[in-house]
């Protein structure tokens, strides 16, 4: 199974997605927004500082969701020395952290008019910042150590202790009377959003994952072409 995962293989098929994923990211972008800005209704008590949410759950789920596939990806990677997994994982990596500032920077900016501030000790919001840390000693890890067996293994232990870092971020509104809404949207009960916000909301989402999307073949298919000019004909 793990030979369709050959980088060879691979480029092929990302070096061409790109232009189809940026069309496609643009579509989805415009409607999302044009669903989020203007059709979608504001909240009774948030007013119009609701359509934050836009930006900002999107931007934690996808960054959730890219550190979970990296230690994935790395554990699978580290025990059946599968060194492209690592090769993909550093390529998520960039967008990850950047979607984990955009889910700060957004709740700051929403926490101010809904809780009067801009940042508080709470439980999510400093489980995320955490969460934000890991990812910059995952990036730092992958500048710092020049042998790669060496970068393999330490950024697999920084996945390893990150990956704890996710079910506290996901369960701390359940955990610990915090400031932070419990979750709206959930796949094991009724969700209590109403579904017009529900809908853009996943239209944001998916605009999200395609433009992470979009960064990993950009990065993937750099580091690929990297690895040619260097003559290597496999990682």
């Amino acid at each position: 199974m793990f030979k369709y995962f050959e980088p060879n293989k691979l480029f092929s098929l990302t070096s061409k997605a790109p232009k189809y994923v940026s069309i496609l990211f643009v579509i989805v972008l415009t409607i999302g927004l044009i669903e989020s800005l203007i059709f979608s209704p504001e909240d009774y008590k948030q007013s119009h500082s609701v359509r934050i949410m836009y930006v900002h759950v999107p931007a934690a789920w996808i960054s959730l969701g890219i550190f979970s596939t990296i230690t994935f990806l790395s554990i699978i990677g580290y025990i059946f020395k599968i060194k492209n997994f690592f090769l993909i994982s550093k390529s998520l990596a960039p967008s990850g952290f950047i979607f984990n500032v955009i889910a700060l920077v957004t709740g700051a900016i929403w926490g101010k008019p809904t809780w009067g501030t801009w940042w508080a000790w709470d439980a999510r919001i400093t489980s995320m910042l955490i969460l934000g840390l890991f990812y910059l000693m995952y990036l730092l890890a992958w500048r710092i150590y020049e042998d790669k067996e060496k970068v393999y293994k330490i950024t697999s232990i920084i996945c390893i202790l990150g990956i704890i870092n996710v079910p506290i971020i996901k369960y701390s509104v359940d955990w610990w009377h915090t400031l932070h809404q419990p979750a709206s949207i959930s796949l094991l009960s009724k969700s209590t959003i109403h579904s017009s916000m529900l809908f853009p909301l996943t239209l944001m989402t998916a605009a999200f994952a395609l433009f992470s999307l979009l960064i990993f073949l950009m990065k993937y298919n750099t580091e690929l072409i990297k690895i040619k000019n260097k003559g290597l004909d496999r990682l």
